[in-house]
């Protein structure tokens, strides 16, 4: 069940702009590497994003979405501010730990992402947290 750092979501109106300046003045690549195969379901997100890494960990720069928890009528909108991401190797076991912890999370399955089996939750301080098992 271990979990480890994926990458981090930043929402934002100006994807050309952020993904330039990432690229730019950190020095980041984009990359096709592991990333997300995007369903672009209007019915659940379908906003551009610009993947891009230094080499270890990834920096998705995804549209911002304030009506996507409505559209799926989930709880937590991972697009709307943001996010950190991480993998883990048994989601089930993960849900089990979050149930005993007395963590709600919204589960998304694989609605935005195929391939992702993606489940949200909030920090203490409101803070978006993805965990996701890729499949196979």
């Amino acid at each position: 069940m271990k979990a480890r750092l994926h990458h981090i979501n930043l929402s934002t109106e100006r994807v050309e702009e952020m993904d330039a300046f990432y690229r730019e003045v950190l020095g980041l690549e984009a990359t096709d590497e592991d990333v997300p195969a995007l369903r672009n379901d209007e019915g659940v997100y379908a906003g551009d994003v610009a993947f891009v890494s230094d080499g270890h960990m990834h920096l998705h720069i995804a549209r911002k979405d304030v009506q996507a928890g409505f559209r799926t009528g989930q709880l937590v909108n991972p697009v709307m501010k943001g996010h950190v991401a991480y993998r883990t190797d048994d989601l089930v076991a993960f849900k089990a730990h979050l149930k005993a912890e007395g963590v709600p999370f919204a589960d998304w399955g694989d609605s935005a992402v195929a391939g992702w089996h993606q489940i949200y939750f909030y920090d203490p301080e409101g803070n978006v947290i993805e965990v996701h098992q890729k499949d196979g």
